[in-house]
């Protein structure tokens, strides 16, 4: 499984319009080459390098089997338009938090799964119930990290 996005390659510098020194709007992602059996899509985007501990800034899970893509700037709501749900960032919010570095350069992973069930969880969890939901369900996983520094 490959995860793409037509706003930076992988290991590249995300585009300040996805951060907190532009709009916040989540980039674009695409991803193919999927693996047979897919009933659902789980996407965790989270920062390694934050001080103190991994910085969660994006928790999108039960993505319809039948959807490649999310589009630049999605919406920060509980349910999204194809019907996937979204969970709380690490700042307690719906949606889609973009970069914001205190110092130095930090890598930012879009980590892509691919499920073969639905995930029994509420809109608005955490990535700990979504990982923990996915125990035994991960068909594939795919990765995209970009990276960002404050200037």
């Amino acid at each position: 499984m490959v995860l793409k996005s037509k706003a930076f390659q992988n290991g590249g510098r995300i585009p300040k319009v996805h951060t907190c020194d532009g709009k916040h709007a989540s980039p674009p992602l695409a991803w193919s080459d999927t693996p047979k059996g897919v009933k659902t899509y789980a996407l965790i985007c989270d920062d390694p390098d934050a001080p103190g501990r991994v910085w969660v800034h994006w928790v999108v899970f039960n993505i319809p089997a039948a959807v490649t893509e999310l589009p630049e700037n999605m919406l920060k709501t509980r349910i999204l338009p194809n019907g996937a749900c979204q969970g709380v960032n690490t700042s307690r919010g719906i949606g889609y938090e973009g970069p914001c570095p205190p110092s130095g350069t930090h890598r930012y992973y879009f980590k892509l799964y691919a499920l073969d069930a639905e995930l029994p969880l509420e809109p608005g969890c955490t990535k700990e119930d979504v990982l923990k939901a996915m125990e035994g369900h991960v068909l594939e996983e795919a990765q995209l990290m970009g990276t960002y520094a404050r200037t």
